[in-house]
């Protein structure tokens, strides 16, 4: 026969209260060196648009790096089209990122202060450089000809895309750019 499991402990059902206190100890509040928010002009509701817009051309430059291997591996013409779109979002998409987080580095004076904005948005000025080019090269039709030199384009702006993420994650972590701390009052279920 199996013995009878101890009854559970009681379950906490409430709501963030800024003053609570985790089971190892510690307060369930930000600790006293977080940031102050920076909030973002270029918003909708309360939510930065750049995050927002900056995740296809991303994916499409990483992806880019993919589909330039499998053309040199296989010289199947899909892979050269699906390049050229790529490179096509990734750029187009990328400019249209920038230009909100362009605009929130000129309007927003916190913002302005940081090292790591400036940073972030001179990787975005490299890997906007590398990644038009690239798209340029491709819709001439020089990737069939050059398919080393767009290799090693995509590769770059994959590069330059690592930096500037880590850059763009600093300002958020770190720095608290485009971050709500949301103040709810405690209340039971």
């Amino acid at each position: 026969m199996s013995r009878p499991l101890p009854p559970a402990p009681p379950i906490d059902t409430r709501h963030h209260t800024p003053d609570a206190t985790l089971p190892d100890g510690s307060p369930d509040r930000l600790p006293p060196e977080s940031p102050e928010p920076i909030h973002s002009r270029a918003a909708l509701g309360k939510h930065p648009l750049h995050p927002m817009l900056i995740h296809l051309p991303v994916a499409a430059l990483l992806a880019l790096v993919a589909t330039d291997l499998a053309w040199l591996y296989t010289r199947d013409p899909f892979w050269m089209r699906a390049g050229i779109w790529l490179a096509g979002v990734g750029a187009g998409g990328g400019w249209l990122a920038s230009a909100v987080g362009l605009f929130d580095l000129l309007a927003v004076r916190r913002i302005r202060e940081k090292i790591s904005a400036w940073a972030h948005a001179l990787a975005a000025v490299m890997l906007l450089s590398l990644a038009t080019y690239n798209w340029l090269l491709r819709f001439a039709g020089e990737h069939a000809r050059q398919p080393e030199t767009a290799l090693a384009l995509s590769f770059g702006s994959a590069v330059a895309t690592g930096l500037a993420a880590w850059l763009g994650g600093r300002l958020v972590y770190e720095h608290g750019v485009g971050v709500v701390h949301p103040v709810a009052p405690a209340e039971d279920h």
